[in-house]
């Protein structure tokens, strides 16, 4: 007996896709504009910081890198209530979100500040910029312009990540293709379909950053 197959069931709850996939890309907006702001201010606490500052910034760091990705979420939506801290699944996806890319592009911007030339920092001192203007007109552009296609890797593994939130019922794509197999027991063709939706979504993400880096962020 053949098996057959019905993908037609499943694009017929193309709404709930349509959900789904909203919600994964509004994570993902708000995740990676947070995110990378994070990640900026620590690194650059960690290349020149207080040392105070560099300690707690690196304890951050290696505490998210190394615990999985659903057990932080699961510690944000399950763990802080018992501290009084009632989040929405939404909430406490993007807050889970934002200190994954936090930690990770943390790592990845002081790189790309730690291979900026002294010469460069030092003649920037000597036209009067304040610090401030020195690392974000003289330090971070360039610096993000080396280590560009490893933080757009990262914004995509995040995007792939968020698949895990729907463990919490937020409502993005794999949470949809979920609840899609439920209704009509569909599931090898409803995770098929999700698979390809977030196919096309990490491809079409990764040539919008890398279509958006050279322009808005550190120049041609």
């Amino acid at each position: 007996m053949g098996i057959e197959f019905d993908f037609g069931a499943v694009l017929a709850e193309w709404p709930l896709l349509l959900r789904g996939v909203a919600w994964t890309l509004g994570l993902t907006a708000v995740g990676t504009v947070l995110g990378l702001a994070v990640g900026t201010l620590c690194a650059w606490a960690r290349s020149g910081g207080p040392a105070w500052l560099r300690a707690l910034v690196g304890a951050y760091v290696e505490l998210i890198r190394n615990t999985p990705f659903i057990v932080q979420l699961f510690f944000i939506f399950f763990g802080l209530p018992a501290a009084g801290v009632k989040l929405s699944p939404e909430v406490a996806s993007v807050i889970a979100m934002v200190m994954n890319l936090g930690a990770y592009s943390t790592e990845i911007i002081r790189a790309g500040i730690e291979a900026t030339p002294k010469g460069q920092i030092e003649a920037a001192v000597s036209l009067a910029l304040s610090k401030a203007q020195v690392f974000l007109r003289v330090v971070l552009p360039p610096a993000l312009k080396k280590v560009w296609p490893a933080m757009v890797s990262q914004i995509v593994i995040v995007m792939l990540g968020s698949a895990v939130c729907g463990q919490i019922s937020t409502e993005e794509l794999s949470y949809a293709a979920n609840l899609i197999q439920s209704r009509n027991f569909r599931a090898f063709e409803s995770f098929i379909v999700a698979t390809l939706i977030y196919l096309a979504l990490a491809v079409a993400l990764r040539r919008l950053l890398q279509w958006a880096g050279p322009r808005f962020f550190f120049g041609r």
